[in-house]
């Protein structure tokens, strides 16, 4: 489906979304920074628990970041070595058959050669740019005959368009070597990010891990808080339709319902979303890992491209591309199936399941879940897309 996203100044939201500044008031990070503020200082130097827990979120981030570039240079990667494997395929194939028609040149030769006629000089022919330079220089116009002209264009246009090749799997190969360089950044920052992630958590004692937990709950108490709140919204929304549509149709007996949601397309969606939703159940506590598409685990875009192939949608690999793979929506008018996407970046995207609830997989050293949209509060909320 053709997407009707048109591409907007970072920061902003789409239609039914709040921007960050009207947001935060009433976001769990907000509840999250007053409490570092209001930490104590920590008398040895150390960071606050909290102060932790933000920079080991932040590293997560930059690490999911990391891994859908990395996504999409390998996806390149792989492209680009298939049309580099291929221009060389068809450039060997063309060397040997410019060799087959030097031969074939080689044998008129010869042949003039043993019936007395003046034989065509090979270094003469070999410098020609043309083959009428070639016939020029051996003055053989007149005796050559037609198979002979036939084979002399044949392989001075053979000879050129291998040329062209070559030159167009050289320009394949430098492009490859650079997506392929952007690929190793990638994964370099990937694993950069993980390791600096996982040494700070390495450092917490045990009443830190603790109160890391408890913040963990309490982000987790605020997001379903949210998550119910929107579920009352869309029922609201729901039956208003529900309301206009039945007086849409009310004495007629030949009225066509305008209302949303019970269209034959509509019918559709719903049919193949819990297709997808289905298979996005099925993976839950799998493991997320960067890169990965399953069937063992997966990353965030890597399990809703799964999801959805099962439905029969074929969804492109990464968050930049799925964004753009559907059709836009309000995140009130958000059915189950869509995929919500998160951050200023696009480097994050999970299933909604309805009533403020998605499966996703969350970030490294979590497992595929059900969780509340709002797990890291609601100005993160990139858009919503209908994939099919």
């Amino acid at each position: 489906m053709a997407s009707h996203r048109k591409s907007r100044p970072a920061g902003t939201r789409v239609a039914g979304i709040r921007t960050p500044a009207l947001a935060t008031a009433t976001l769990t990070s907000v509840a999250l920074l007053s409490q570092t503020a209001n930490a104590a200082p920590s008398t040895d130097g150390r960071p606050s628990i909290e102060e932790v827990e933000k920079k080991v979120d932040d590293l997560y981030r930059q690490a999911e970041s990391a891994t859908e570039k990395y996504n999409a240079a390998k996806e390149k990667t792989t492209k680009q070595r298939k049309q580099v494997d291929t221009l060389l395929d068809d450039v060997a194939q063309r060397a040997q058959k410019l060799n087959q028609e030097r031969e074939e040149l080689g044998s008129f030769a010869a042949a003039q050669y043993r019936t007395g006629a003046a034989a065509p000089d090979t270094a003469t022919f070999l410098l020609a740019d043309s083959p009428q330079d070639y016939f020029d220089q051996t003055q053989l116009m007149g005796r050559l005959t037609s198979r002979q002209k036939t084979a002399v264009d044949d392989y001075f246009a053979e000879q050129s368009a291998t040329m062209k090749k070559r030159e167009e799997a050289s320009r394949s190969l430098e492009t490859l070597t650079r997506t392929q360089s952007d690929l190793q950044t990638a994964k370099s920052t990937v694993q950069r990010k993980l390791s600096s992630a996982r040494e700070l958590l390495s450092k917490l004692t045990a009443e830190e891990k603790a109160r890391l937990a408890e913040i963990e709950k309490q982000k987790q108490e605020e997001a379903a808080r949210k998550a119910a709140e929107l579920a009352k919204q869309q029922a609201a929304a729901q039956a208003e339709a529900a309301a206009q549509d039945s007086g849409s149709t009310s004495g007629s007996s030949t009225g066509t319902s305008t209302g949303t949601g019970t269209g034959t397309s509509d019918t559709s969606y719903a049919t193949k979303a819990a297709k997808a939703i289905a298979f996005a159940r099925a993976q839950i506590g799998k493991p997320y890992v960067w890169g990965a598409t399953g069937p063992d685990s997966y990353d965030c875009s890597g399990l809703t491209q799964a999801a959805w192939k099962a439905a029969g949608v074929t969804l492109p690999r990464t968050t930049y591309d799925q964004v753009n793979a559907g059709t836009t929506v309000s995140l009130t008018d958000a059915q189950p199936g869509d995929l919500i996407f998160f951050y200023d970046d696009i480097s994050h995207v999970g299933i909604y399941i309805g009533n403020g609830m998605m499966i996703h997989a969350p970030k490294p050293g979590a497992y595929v879940r059900e969780e509340s949209i709002y797990y890291g509060g609601e100005s993160i909320i990139h858009s919503v897309v209908r994939p099919a």
